[in-house]
């Protein structure tokens, strides 16, 4: 999945106005606070993409030959991706 600056942009305002209303947090400098929140949301997606290239390559090399889109495709991509969530914390 990869973000368009418009929804990430659209997205770190929800975050951060959701954050300020909720007073979880202050800050003083929205700017500051909606380049952290983006990136953190880059930083996110990123991951995200990585974990399931892995899942999806775990799945392929095995040798009975998983159809993509099969219940049994997605029980095995389910339990391979929260493998390598678990490897990363």
């Amino acid at each position: 999945m990869t973000l368009s600056e418009d929804r990430l942009s659209h997205w770190a305002h929800l975050i951060t106005d959701g954050v300020w209303e909720d007073d979880l947090l202050d800050y003083t400098d929205e700017d500051a606070a909606l380049r952290a929140t983006k990136l953190a949301l880059k930083e996110f997606v990123q991951e995200e993409q990585i974990l399931d290239k892995k899942a999806r390559e775990k799945v392929t090399s095995l040798k009975r030959g998983v159809v993509e889109g099969s219940p049994e495709w997605d029980i095995l991509y389910k339990k391979y991706l929260e493998e390598e969530r678990g490897k990363r914390g």
